[in-house]
């Protein structure tokens, strides 16, 4: 599928509409483990680290050395930081984020 297959919008609705109702973080976890390859996992662990460090006002390229990311990765992450009601913020702002 290309992005651009309008299946690709509607699978991604579905599935988030099936998570949102899920109230059971492991097997949300489980689900996405038997989804995703060990090395789409760890790609999206690092994101999400990505996300929260730049939060925490780490510096980009420390985030880079330490997390081994590309600055291109960590400037897209932090532009979509910065976009007003991101999505990325609304979740960091939540209570159970974990952060």
């Amino acid at each position: 599928m290309d992005i651009d297959d309008p299946q690709v919008d509607e699978n991604m609705r579905e599935m988030a509409l099936t998570l949102a109702k899920i109230k059971d973080s492991d097997f949300i976890e489980e689900f996405f483990r038997c989804l995703l390859t060990p090395a789409e996992i760890a790609d999206i662990a690092a994101r999400w680290a990505l996300v929260k460090a730049l939060d925490k006002q780490i510096p980009q390229r420390e985030i880079a050395r330490e997390l081994g990311l590309s600055l291109c990765k960590i400037t897209r992450g932090s532009r979509e930081l910065k976009k007003p009601n991101s999505a990325f913020r609304r979740i960091l702002n939540m209570p159970f984020s974990g952060s």
